[in-house]
């Protein structure tokens, strides 16, 4: 078996050579075991950046500071909050985060799969992690700056638009570097060791900032957003001794190795049109090819659930602020243990299996939540936790899948492709959310779009063969 050739002159040769690529966990098959320290080294990267997601983009810096009124005029904030004039200037901020936010999934977009090429042509996927941790690291830390007055609104803005892309870059690097640590029996147990460890570090990092926050900051003023840019910080610095680990233990895959591959930055579009193209007409790769575009609609119905989860939960169930926050933590919390227990029935059972269950159960559990909404609250606490129970099982058994069928050598592009593919269609949840309940004017229905996306996903999985 040999590495799929690159060097024919047109995409046409190079798409329909018969050569079967060596797929990278091959490689591993017959290696010595990883030792844990290495794999709990590369789990803390997750670990480690997890609270710039759950406390900086989700949870607290931006829903609890940055689109609040302290970055409205004095004159707005004094106004009641029912005033048109303050809930307009409210809302304001909200779409200037969405804008920002949206550039950044668009950079992602265009950026992740090049700069995963570029990576695997050289053998510098840490290189590239560094980059996205480091500059994951420096927006937090610019947070800092973001002190409430109007002016500097969109300073925030950017710092969290920027840290988003880089976040991106450093996730599909860390995905690359999976296969260099995992052998065909064990990468469900260790992807779904990554994966619950970052949402148990973010759950630990919420827990410290609800603390925070009910001890009265400590006695610390609350002027300027002092307790918010603290968090900031505090998560920056967090991420500072938990990714440190990766770079000292974790080994990189081997480089791709072939000239052709190193090309100029705007040429690699090219290579990466010829590549997709490559992948498709190729039997040998085709399964990847409809792996990408199947992951791509189930992913956003994942993202779905967190997204609107706590819109339901407060709009629907009538959620206050405590309990919202409890339900956050005890979502993230089952997710993770979830996680790592399904990790081990990945390497059992193939990674198709558990997506198939773990789909299947959503689709289920989201229909219940939908027709019980009227008995209360106690139907979101059961099933609402539940469906939050298989995200994070759907997520690694995801990630487990396309590294099983990934070539040698092409790691970063291909999970570089897996982030470009998920921005491609992040927009079916919302958009079928919006719709529906615009539609009936009932914010309940709102989960019957989540729970549409989630079948087409499941669907679309059925056919795709599994991994050996």
């Amino acid at each position: 078996m040999s590495d799929m050739p690159h060097s024919s002159p047109t995409p046409q040769a190079a798409a329909d050579s018969a050569a079967v690529p060596v797929l990278g966990l091959q490689k591993q098959l017959h290696k010595e075991p990883t030792k844990k320290s290495t794999v709990l080294a590369w789990a803390l990267w997750d670990w480690g950046l997890q609270p710039f997601n759950t406390v900086v983009l989700t949870f607290i810096f931006t829903a609890l500071y940055l689109t609040t009124d302290a970055f409205l005029s004095p004159e707005i904030q004094a106004l009641s909050d029912d005033d048109p004039l303050k809930e307009q200037a409210l809302a304001g901020l909200s779409s200037g985060l969405g804008v920002g936010t949206t550039i950044a999934g668009l950079l992602i977009l265009v950026l992740a799969p090049v700069l995963g090429q570029q990576a695997d042509a050289q053998g510098r996927q840490k290189l590239w992690l560094a980059v996205g941790t480091i500059g994951t690291i420096g927006c937090m830390l610019g947070l800092w700056f973001a002190e409430p007055v109007p002016t500097l609104f969109w300073l925030g803005v950017a710092l969290i638009s920027a840290g988003t892309v880089f976040n991106e870059i450093g996730t599909v690097n860390s995905n690359a570097l999976l296969v260099s640590i995992a052998t065909p029996k064990n990468i469900g147990r260790i992807s779904g060791l990554g994966w619950g460890f970052g949402y148990v570090g973010g759950v630990v990092a919420l827990v410290l900032v609800v603390v925070f926050y009910i001890s009265g900051w400590f006695g610390l003023p609350d002027d300027d957003g002092l307790p918010y840019r603290l968090i900031a910080v505090g998560c920056a610095v967090w991420a500072i001794v938990f990714t440190i680990p990766v770079f000292l233990r974790v080994p990189e895959p081997a480089p791709l190795g072939k000239p052709e591959r190193r090309v100029g930055f705007l040429r690699s579009y090219a290579l990466l049109v010829r590549d997709v193209v490559g992948l498709y007409r190729n039997p040998a790769t085709r399964n990847t090819f409809w792996f990408l575009v199947s992951s791509s609609v189930f992913r956003d119905g994942l993202s779905g659930v967190f997204t609107f989860g706590a819109i339901i939960a407060a709009q629907v169930f009538g959620f206050g602020f405590i309990e919202l926050v409890a339900f956050g933590i005890s979502a993230n919390l089952i997710a993770g243990i979830s996680t790592i227990i399904a990790g081990r029935w990945d390497d059992r059972f193939g990674p198709k299996a558990i997506l198939l269950f773990s789909l299947t159960s959503m689709v289920v559990t989201g229909l219940v939540v939908f027709f019980l909404a009227d008995l209360g609250s106690i139907v979101f606490w059961i099933f609402g936790l539940a469906l939050c129970a298989f995200v994070g099982p759907a997520q690694s058994a995801g990630r487990s899948f396309l590294a099983r069928v990934t070539p040698a050598g092409r790691e970063g592009e291909i999970f570089g492709l897996y982030a470009t593919t998920g921005r491609a269609a992040s927009w079916m949840s919302s958009l079928l959310w919006t719709l529906l309940i615009v539609a009936t004017g009932a914010t309940v229905f709102g989960v019957l779009g989540i729970v549409v996306v989630l079948l087409v996903g499941l669907l679309l999985v059925l056919p795709v063969k599994a991994p050996r």
